[in-house]
């Protein structure tokens, strides 16, 4: 390959390209380059690559400085430079070595990706909604959230429905810890983890020779909640004879624990959890109907992971300083590669599987960013780079759909209003919305009578 073929890919990329020779004069500077810094390659030619770059890592630890000492190059290293303008921007740069024909090393090359684009998608993402240890910004679980101090307030039954991994047990936690019963017990079991023998003595309790091996009086776990929250988790999995059980205690109040002859009361509150539709096992008769009445009476449905993928930059940073917390560790984040991977991931597992892929990378990160070596092989096996593969597109687009979606949901379909909040102009939102191809009324949002309470 020619100079000339060589200078006609590095135009034509997307990330900033130059080099330097052994005194750190910038010797080639590519199109992007000079978009990204707002330095234009005469000017940059010649003068030392700090006072081009401006990066808060030339002074102490400058990359390309390290690659050129031990011939290791860095992949995704984050940083900032400063442009021409003054401005702040962030980027990711990675380094290599140049040698010569001869193989003697000539200089060194830096590539840097502008991260700009990520950034404001994370600041247009700076709505979240927390409680306990949910987190979110999406408007399907702000709906979710809205709906919890009015349940804490009750001491209705409450049923929720999702996914393996969508958080059911963090809502019923949370619930119990906004309500007047927070400083009560919080208790909890996995109703389909047990056989009916077990678990009937794991909610009920029993009593002295109930049993062999029974040698002493034992509670159960509407006992031990007492006057708190108990959490049956996966109840969609109990059997028929176990559901006549519950349903008892459930219309009565009361108990027997095995071996006793005297029932006992609980004023336990009760929150259900089931990753089945019960509504549809009771259509196929595995799930009794007066049962599935007396737990529905008020019933919290959690969207799964790929229905609200906006919260997954605020899951990973949220994991992240958790780990940070535990293991005494300073990790920043996810490299922009490993993050648009997360982003364009199904999840079936949902936040749980997240969670526990940031735990294990967390583990493997021996630097400052998680990047996509530290992430499970089957993720990245047989994907290509994000730039050749349109990854980074992709997601970028589902990510901005969803930004803008939620905003014209907040302001009523006022794209004006909308438009204000994201940062942008009125002529572009609208542009945006239909290349998204994201439906919104012919009659602008400001008519309603909410645009017009606000504009007051």
């Amino acid at each position: 390959m020619d100079i000339t073929q060589t200078n006609a890919i590095l135009e034509s990329i997307s990330d900033g390209v130059f080099t330097v020779d052994l005194d750190w004069r910038v010797t080639s500077f590519n199109r992007a380059a000079e978009e990204i810094t707002g330095i234009q390659r005469s000017e940059a030619i010649g003068r030392l690559c700090s006072e081009v770059l401006r990066a808060n890592l030339c002074e102490q630890a400058c990359a390309l400085r390290k690659t050129l000492e031990n011939g290791t190059p860095v992949i995704n290293k984050m940083c900032f430079i400063i442009n021409a303008q003054g401005e702040r921007i962030p980027i990711s740069i990675s380094t290599a070595v140049l040698r010569d024909a001869k193989g003697r090393t000539i200089g060194g090359a830096e590539t840097f990706r502008d991260l700009r684009e990520l950034e404001a998608l994370r600041q247009k993402l700076t709505g979240k909604f927390t409680m306990g240890d949910l987190v979110s910004r999406s408007e399907s679980m702000r709906k979710v959230f809205e709906l919890v101090p009015a349940i804490s307030s009750t001491s209705s039954t409450v049923l929720v429905q999702g996914e393996t991994g969508t958080g059911k047990e963090l809502l019923a936690r949370a619930i119990h810890g906004s309500g007047p019963r927070a400083e009560k017990p919080f208790v909890a079991i996995n109703c389909g983890a047990l056989p009916d023998t077990l678990l009937e003595s794991e909610l009920f309790g029993y009593k002295k020779g109930a049993f062999t091996g029974a040698v002493q009086d034992k509670s159960g776990r509407f006992a031990q909640a007492a006057d708190g929250t108990l959490f049956l988790d996966e109840i969609g999995d109990i059997s028929p004879a176990m559901q006549v059980r519950l349903l008892r205690v459930l219309q009565e109040r009361r108990y027997e624990p095995l071996g006793s002859s005297h029932s006992e009361h609980t004023e336990a509150r009760i929150v259900a959890a089931t990753n089945h539709d019960l509504a549809e096992l009771v259509k196929q008769g595995t799930f009794r109907e007066d049962l599935f009445y007396r737990i529905n009476v008020i019933r919290v449905d959690l969207p799964p992971l790929r229905q609200r993928k906006e919260d997954i930059p605020l899951l990973v940073d949220h994991f992240i300083e958790r780990f940070n917390r535990m293991q005494h560790k300073h990790i920043s984040g996810l490299a922009t590669d490993a993050l648009f991977l997360l982003m364009a991931h199904d999840w079936p597992g949902n936040v749980r599987e997240l969670e526990n892929i940031i735990e294990r990378s967390f583990i493997l990160c021996a630097g400052k960013w998680i990047t996509l070596e530290h992430l499970p092989e089957e993720m990245t096996r047989g994907r290509k780079s994000p730039v050749d593969s349109g990854q980074i597109k992709s997601a970028r687009r589902m990510a901005e759909a969803q930004t803008i979606a939620n905003a014209m949901k907040r302001h009523h379909h006022n794209r004006l209003a909308a438009a204000r909040e994201l940062g942008i102009h009125k002529t572009t939102l609208y542009r945006k919305l239909k290349i998204l191809g994201i439906n919104f009324p012919k009659k602008d949002g400001r008519s309603s009578s909410a645009w017009r309470k606000k504009s007051r």
